[in-house]
């Protein structure tokens, strides 16, 4: 389950849906990109590195891989355009491209703190002033923004990555208030820990880390239902969510106790 039931289209029937998944090399991009595949959706997958998206493809005749690189405008103009002469069209964009590595507030560096910004947020903005006008022309489609439960609440090691989520989950807000009564779908995914090669980066135990696959079932249960909201697992995703809602005389003590032991 997740918060927010019912205030988007459910997306349910994935045959011949066009579906620009970008950041799709691994991870959670990656096994989406699979499942909609498997599911009949004609899927575009991007990222920096052309043999990988290959290889996410292979063997789907309705798979395609347009490598790019999200922090760059002209990229995402030339692709988005690109796309949409091939398929007249896109009906869903998953935004899920990301760059994490655990850092408490003494190790940011001026540089790091550049490229993750624009990686995890910029990149966001550089998709939407490529995709919009179109999806506004035309009155339909949908936005899918993967930001993380590490954006509900200052989580230890996430010095950068967690602030850049926070403001993920904030745009997905202002997304759909300002954009759902012009007929688009705006859908907010908060996954907790997923396997992946940027969570393999965590010295820590991760509670109720899940896998790829597990997270891109969880995904589409979502976008059946037609959530607001996807998050999961929801025993971790709660109680992180419940704690972000706990008075500072609390929740900073939960936190600082957590900053010692991880």
């Amino acid at each position: 389950m997740g918060f927010g039931l019912h205030l988007n289209p459910r997306l349910r029937d994935w045959r011949d849906k066009r579906v620009w998944v970008v950041g799709a090399s691994s991870g959670i991009g990656a096994a989406l990109a699979r499942a909609l595949l498997d599911k009949g959706a004609w899927v575009a997958v991007s990222a920096r590195r052309p043999e990988v998206l290959h290889a996410v493809v292979a063997g789907h005749p309705n798979g395609v891989a347009l490598p790019m690189d999200v922090n760059r405008p002209s990229d995402w103009t030339a692709t988005h355009h690109a796309l949409c002469q091939a398929w007249q069209g896109v009906d869903l964009v998953v935004f899920c491209a990301a760059e994490y590595r655990p850092l408490r507030p003494w190790q940011v560096s001026a540089e790091e703190a550049h490229h993750t910004i624009e990686t995890n947020l910029c990149g966001v903005y550089y998709g939407l002033d490529a995709i919009l006008p179109t999806m506004l022309a035309q009155r339909s489609g949908g936005l899918a923004i993967v930001a993380s439960a590490a954006g509900y609440i200052g989580l230890p090691n996430a010095a950068l990555y967690g602030p850049t989520k926070a403001a993920l989950i904030n745009l997905a807000e202002v997304l759909y208030a300002e954009l759902h009564g012009h007929g688009l779908g705006i859908y907010l995914i908060n996954p907790g820990f997923v396997k992946s090669r940027l969570t393999a980066l965590n010295a820590f135990k991760m509670p109720a880390l899940i896998t790829p696959e597990t997270a891109a079932r969880d995904i589409l249960a979502g976008f059946a239902r037609g959530s607001f909201e996807i998050a999961f697992p929801l025993r971790f995703t709660r109680a992180v969510r419940l704690v972000s809602l706990l008075p500072y005389r609390i929740s900073l003590g939960l936190l600082q106790r957590l900053a010692r032991t991880s």
